[in-house]
């Protein structure tokens, strides 16, 4: 599908799942080679595997608490090791932790937000970067670094979701100083920002919410996470995307529009 994505070597954290399986699966399709992280081994990890090999790519599985900075340290240098380099990261980790109001709020559950959605981006960048600066210094080819943000950031996020709101929000922001100082180095940084999407992250919501909340959403539905997959691949292909960088690109179903 993107003939440049071929055995190209993708980190997509927190890919078992949701939005970031789906861009695996949807990346496999181009002959891609990714991997599939996550804090816990899944049984079902490598049927997973199996079918994304079907697709036309390859995967392996890596167990890695992207919240703490000695573990994304040892799982870079493990990657690079077996795999030689890297040629893309997607940087979908990431969640609310919990819902709980300004009150409720303490100093362990903000690093908790804040280790989960913002320090392990920026640990992932920092540590990959050397190495996609490398993959960036090929012909016809730049690096890309793609990060998953969200409607939140600008609308504040519902009840209880403050802290993950400004997570976001910085993510937003860094990534755009991130695309300023490595564009010299061939390394793009953009981020999608998904609107409501039908996953694991709604999980607490039942169908009278679902319909409630679809009524806000100008296309009158949730999306799914295979909706926001093929736009990973147009950010990772410099084919598709080779001028594109420090842009934030929106999939929500006219739920937000800039």
């Amino acid at each position: 599908m993107f003939s440049d994505l071929k055995d190209k070597r993708i980190i997509i954290t927190g890919s078992t799942s949701g939005i970031g399986l789906a861009a695996a699966k949807f990346l496999a399709t181009s002959g891609a080679f990714v991997t599939l992280t996550s804090y816990r081994r899944h049984d079902n990890i490598e049927q997973t595997i199996a079918e994304i090999e079907s697709l036309g790519g390859r995967a392996k599985f890596y167990q890695v608490d992207f919240s703490n900075a000695e573990a994304c340290k040892d799982f870079v240098t493990k990657f690079v090791d077996e795999h030689g380099g890297i040629d893309v990261l997607i940087n979908n980790v990431g969640g609310l932790v919990d819902r709980k109001q300004l009150e409720d709020i303490d100093a362990e559950f903000f690093d908790d937000v804040a280790y989960l959605n913002m320090r392990s981006a920026m640990d992932m960048v920092r540590l990959c970067l050397p190495h996609l600066k490398k993959s960036g210094s090929t012909n016809d080819w730049s690096a890309s670094v793609i990060s998953v943000g969200s409607i939140a950031a600008y609308s504040g996020g519902g009840p209880g979701a403050s802290l993950y709101a400004a997570s976001k929000a910085w993510l937003h922001t860094v990534n755009r100083s991130w695309a300023k100082n490595y564009a010299k180095d061939n390394v793009r940084f953009n981020i999608i920002a998904p609107g409501t999407v039908d996953t694991a992250f709604h999980a607490d919501k039942n169908d009278a919410d679902k319909e409630r909340m679809s009524k806000g959403i100008p296309m009158g539905r949730l999306g799914t996470a295979n909706e926001m997959a093929p736009t990973f691949g147009y950010l990772a292909s410099h084919i598709m995307s080779g001028y594109v960088t420090g842009q934030i690109l929106h999939i929500n179903g006219g739920q937000y529009m800039s």
